[in-house]
């Protein structure tokens, strides 16, 4: 690639039908053409929306500069300008040797400080990339401003390999009119570099799994797939589910909110099942971006078969064009009974996307189950009776045990301690139980400190034991044990 200086604006129809009538457009930019219309962007230049300071503290910005820089060094002589943003798409660094490109890029606002969503820049690659949630290439006049068009650019997100959550984007940026076959390649090289910079830097934890994308379930009238629902008692959850019912009765379109693994979609499940018994419940939770497309043309025919009800869990997952796609389909299969056919769950209402929140008429709130304790006895012996085929017993201290602990991780964190436990033995006691459930520390452990923490809880819940008796298996001292326990957060019941 050689240096160029940025070509003259090549004149093109000032309304979006023009533009469209003038060339084919793929249909994921079309989607972002027309979500950059509504928002009202300025199809001539950029409109600067400038925040005046970044977040330059986070672990991705340190691994993603680290990345870029080294990739830097490689291109040194070419006009290509290394950038990284936060999962809204404002700029937190650009990297770049070549003046000519930087003062070009500074004249468009593509600069630290700045950002460049598709509400504020329209169609752009790192916008796209960011609500679509996918590798990304915009060239030239793809880009929906007309200021934008004489670049072309490669963005990919990337997620956070602990979490799983968007952490940002990776954005190589050049001239329009230079080759562009391997920006994209390089680009999502570097954001896999970034993302196991990450993990490596993440005190030595598992990378979280990519999603598979659990393409559907129907439930028969029996409902016995989802029937952890009836086994939850607690005041909070009774009110969630006759809040769903009564908005579900009234033809309404429910959002079911709450923390992973409260057991959203088994709420909804048996709060549909109470309002048509006979119904089937197809469960659709999205997969990984690129296999959005397969994934709803497998499941979206069944929108429009009668006694069907559509939960789609997660949506907050789903690119921005899919949630487009199925805002359309969920319009057009409105059904004359007044009985909406689809339901949607997330983690937040304020993550549901733009296309589709405007079709909910009823949130309702699933409350963690920190703050539902009813409902973990009633639901660890249905677990462990479901795994093994018959009644098992808690001892009292694993009683207390279960009782005591937080679940961060909620429904689906008791289902499977328990089904390991139950696994073992009839009758769970406290060293059957794995040491997640008697901590409450709030940072990731290391390697070394898990397992650490793990030898002092087995230490602890050995039939008999004291803090006295498990300082002397571990060799420390009652003070150093004491301390441990305090640093990893240790409570086993009847010991500390």
């Amino acid at each position: 690639m050689e240096n160029h200086r940025l070509p003259p604006r090549t004149h093109v129809a000032p309304s979006f039908e023009g533009r469209r009538a003038a060339a084919e457009i793929a249909p994921r930019l079309l989607a972002s053409w027309q979500r950059s219309e509504r928002y009202g962007v300025s199809t001539d230049e950029v409109q600067p929306v400038f925040t005046g300071s970044v977040d330059t503290g986070s672990l991705f910005y340190e691994c993603g500069n680290e990345v870029l820089r080294g990739l830097q060094r490689t291109l040194a002589t070419e006009p290509v300008s290394l950038m990284i943003t936060d999962s809204t798409g404002l700029v937190l660094s650009r990297l770049c040797n070549d003046v000519t490109i930087n003062r070009s890029l500074d004249r468009v606002h593509l600069a630290p400080g700045f950002s460049f969503a598709e509400r504020d820049a329209g169609t752009n690659g790192l916008g796209l990339a960011l609500a679509d949630r996918t590798p990304t290439l915009v060239r030239a006049a793809e880009h929906y401003c007309t200021g934008l068009q004489g670049y072309t650019c490669a963005a990919v997100p990337v997620l956070d390999p602990i979490t799983g959550e968007l952490a940002g984007s990776v954005n190589l940026t050049t001239w329009s009119d230079s080759s562009s076959e391997l920006l994209l390649a390089l680009a999502q090289a570097a954001a896999g570099n970034t993302a196991a910079l990450m993990l490596a830097r993440s005190t030595g934890r598992r990378s979280r799994p990519a999603p598979r994308g659990e393409v559907f379930r129907v439930y028969s009238d029996r409902f016995q797939v989802h029937d952890d629902a009836v086994h939850a008692r607690s005041t909070g959850w009774t009110d969630a589910l006759a809040q769903a019912r009564t908005a579900l009765e009234g033809g309404r379109v429910v959002a079911v909110v709450g923390e992973p693994g409260v057991g959203k979609t088994s709420l909804v499940s048996l709060a549909r099942k109470e309002v048509l018994a006979r119904e089937r419940v197809l469960s659709a939770r999205p997969p990984a971006p690129e296999d959005v497309d397969a994934w709803l043309t497998l499941w979206t025919p069944e929108l429009g078969k009668e006694s069907t009800c559509v939960i789609v869990s997660g949506v907050d997952a789903l690119p921005a064009w899919a949630a487009t796609e199925l805002a359309r389909m969920f319009t057009a299969a409105r059904r004359a009974d007044g009985l909406q056919p689809f339901v949607l769950t997330a983690e937040h209402y304020s993550a549901i996307p733009e296309a589709l929140s405007p079709l909910v008429d009823a949130v309702v709130e699933v409350p963690a189950l920190r703050f539902r304790p009813e409902d973990v006895l009633p639901l660890a012996h249905h677990f462990a009776h479901r795994d093994r085929g018959r009644a098992i017993t808690f001892t009292s201290a694993a009683t207390r045990a279960l009782l005591s602990c937080g679940w961060p991780g909620n429904v689906k964190q008791l289902r499977r301690v328990v089904r390991d436990a139950a696994a073992r033995t009839d009758v769970v006691d406290t060293h059957h139980l794995p040491a997640e459930v008697f901590t409450g520390t709030g940072h990731r452990l290391g390697r070394i400190q898990a397992l650490e923490r793990d030898e002092i809880v087995r230490c602890l819940t050995e039939r008999g034991a004291t803090v006295v008796s498990a300082a002397v298996e571990l060799g420390l001292s009652r003070a150093t044990l004491y301390r441990k326990i305090a640093q990893y957060g240790i409570r086993v019941p009847g010991r500390t």
